[in-house]
């Protein structure tokens, strides 16, 4: 399974933030505009990723913008989830991911991991960060 995240206007601009966050790698975008859709779309959308892969640490994240009169309700009821090879990892990580974010659980040692921080990242977008004993 992937995950597959709708973004209100700001897929491009995710993606490349999680591509330099985890060393990844956009490997596929289209936009509205060059798709076999492209006379429907109206021009506010032609510039909008219609959809877009990101790819880092060997797994895949797929990501579009909203088509037009699609309201964009947040991201809820779920956490994507990385593991980091280290705690010293997984702090970089988690630095990286909540820079402009809000961090709901500071990284720390837990029971189950030396390593493990929750955050919502500035796109609004949840995570957590763990890197096991």
């Amino acid at each position: 399974m992937q995950a597959y995240l709708s973004f209100n206007g700001n897929a491009a601009e995710a993606l490349a933030f999680y591509a330099q966050c985890l060393d990844g790698k956009v490997i596929f975008s289209m936009t509205f505009g060059e798709s076999p859709m492209a006379e429907q779309t109206p021009d506010s959308h032609k510039q909008k990723i219609m959809h877009a892969t990101m790819e880092a640490q060997g797994h895949q994240l797929m990501a579009s913008d909203l088509p037009p009169n699609f309201p964009f309700e947040g991201f809820k009821g779920f956490s994507l989830s990385v593991q980091a090879p280290s705690v010293d990892e997984g702090r970089k990580l988690f630095d990286a991911l909540g820079a402009g974010g809000k961090v709901t659980m500071p990284y720390g040692e837990t029971f189950w991991a030396k390593g493990f921080g929750m955050l919502v990242d500035k796109f609004g977008v949840p995570w957590m960060v763990n890197a096991e004993h």
